[in-house]
């Protein structure tokens, strides 16, 4: 025979103390979907196109095999691409791309326009990415290539990062990484002059790169003040990302 059912079940004891609930922080993301951004799906698809016409301009003027040898050159192309993927997802109301390609591809601009203006503005014979000996004239086809390559884009990538891209999306881990392309920049501008004639008229794109000129030890140490003022200035943009305010509200 079984137990009667009880009409009423006594109150359980009560539980010391309060639940502990661990701090779980979640992206806005993944709570609250992107925003369309037609503005900065615009201005950023302006930048993808400026830098695109930039490089097929240089390969106009020089061979494709020589233009795409430059840095500056392999960084506005990247520029170009990153741009035109971030546009296309701010217009369609997508999460951004990683920080560590957004964050890569900004510094290589800043690097192709700081190492322009300070190392090769000035230099005597002229820089040029075309082989010419004479100093490109003004508002000409090689200067305006050099200004939009060296200052309009990387500018224009500055500016994209400071008004359009949400704040502390940098971390310090990325900056070992960045570095590896740079890296890897050196062994093929070494290899590729060692694989072309002594008489070559460009076999050094670079004139601090030149081991004719400065011998292997000079140029390994010019590679490597080259690569910690890369890396400082990665630590700088990220410690910068980090103080800055953001400008947005959202994530986009």
């Amino acid at each position: 025979m079984t137990a009667p059912i009880p009409r009423e079940i006594p109150d359980l004891p009560a539980v010391p103390g309060s639940p502990l609930l661990l701090p779980a922080p979640v992206p806005a993301t993944a709570v609250v979907a992107p925003l369309r951004r037609p503005v900065a799906a615009v201005l950023r698809l302006l930048i993808a196109v400026a830098a695109a016409g930039g490089v097929a301009l240089e390969l106009l003027l020089s061979t494709p095999a020589h233009a795409l040898s430059y840095f500056s050159v392999q960084a506005n192309a990247l520029v170009a691409v990153v741009m035109f993927l971030s546009a296309r997802r701010a217009w369609r109301a997508r999460r951004p791309l990683p920080s560590a390609v957004t964050g890569a591809m900004l510094l290589y601009a800043l690097v192709a326009a700081l190492v322009y203006h300070l190392l090769l503005a000035h230099t005597t014979p002229p820089f040029s990415m075309t082989g010419a000996t004479t100093p490109p004239e003004r508002w000409h086809a090689q200067w305006a290539v050099l200004q939009v390559l060296h200052t309009l884009i990387p500018a224009a990538a500055l500016l994209d990062w400071l008004l359009l891209t949400p704040a502390a999306r940098l971390h310090l881990r990325q900056t070992t990484a960045w570095l590896l392309y740079p890296l890897a920049y050196l062994a093929f501008s070494l290899l590729r002059a060692a694989v072309l004639p002594p008489t070559h008229q460009s076999r050094y794109l670079y004139p601090f790169l030149d081991v004719t000129a400065h011998g292997y030890r000079s140029t390994l140490a010019n590679a490597l003040l080259l690569g910690l003022a890369m890396y400082a200035l990665a630590v700088l943009l990220v410690a910068l990302d980090h103080t800055r305010p953001t400008p947005i509200r959202h994530h986009g």
